[in-house]
């Protein structure tokens, strides 16, 4: 199965109980408070300020943007990246999958905006050598989706599986939404709809593709002028 080349940012653990706990709780809830609010991603000094708490205590438990962002998305997403299904159906698995996650997509989706946004951002940073913080990696879609499939593998040769697995990590998350709300303005129970649909035409394709193995286009045979040889 297709596998990520780099390591994924985890959530920084919280603490179990105690002050510790509800100063982290309290950072992690005023994150979340400024990116519903402003849209924009806090930094941590941002945050201390806003909770009334100092900078130092602030950077020890997030001690980075990219910390803070992998702390809201996991407090956004934690249902969603737990999600396990029996269905022995890979189709009908796909389909809950979207089912019951697409609505805390648009519930959350000014942060997951958010980690879009930093991602994005990082990665012009690293381009031009001017980063300075430990880059936010996504790519929890990708263990979701391997789950969601798996079903299908006997059906799929190990290429046309490893397509249709990347294929999907582009219309699960929150990048339909970026594309059909900001460009087509479409709403949100049509963008579901929309995300589906695309999902269950790749996964007839790959089917359709593994019983039928794809032809090399041939290059087209030159012929020579008239009298020529």
């Amino acid at each position: 199965m297709a596998r990520l080349k780099h390591k994924l940012t985890e959530p920084p653990i919280p603490p179990a109980r105690g002050v510790k706990a509800a100063t982290f709780g309290l950072l992690l809830d005023t994150a979340m408070a400024i990116i519903q609010q402003s849209g924009h991603i806090p930094s941590v000094a941002e945050v201390a300020v806003r909770s009334n708490v100092s900078r130092a205590t602030a950077y020890r438990y997030f001690t980075s943007r990219s910390a803070l962002v992998t702390a809201v998305i996991d407090s956004s997403l934690g249902p969603v990246r737990t999600l396990a299904s029996d269905n022995p159906s890979g189709r009908e698995r796909v389909h809950e999958l979207f089912v019951q996650t697409f609505p805390r997509f648009k519930e959350f989706e000014p942060q997951l905006r958010a980690a879009a946004q930093l991602s994005l951002e990082q990665w012009a940073l690293e381009r031009a050598g001017l980063l300075e913080e430990e880059p936010y990696r996504r790519g929890h879609r990708v263990r979701i989706l391997e789950h969601a499939i798996a079903p299908l593998a006997p059906s799929l040769t190990p290429a046309i599986r490893d397509r249709l697995h990347r294929a999907l990590s582009v219309v699960y998350g929150i990048e339909p939404y970026v594309i059909l709300k900001d460009i087509w303005g479409l709403p949100d129970r049509e963008v579901e709809r929309i995300a589906l649909w695309m999902a269950d035409a790749l996964i007839d394709a790959a089917l359709h593709q593994s019983k039928k193995p794809e032809r090399k286009a041939s290059m087209p045979v030159r012929k020579s002028p008239a009298g020529k040889r």
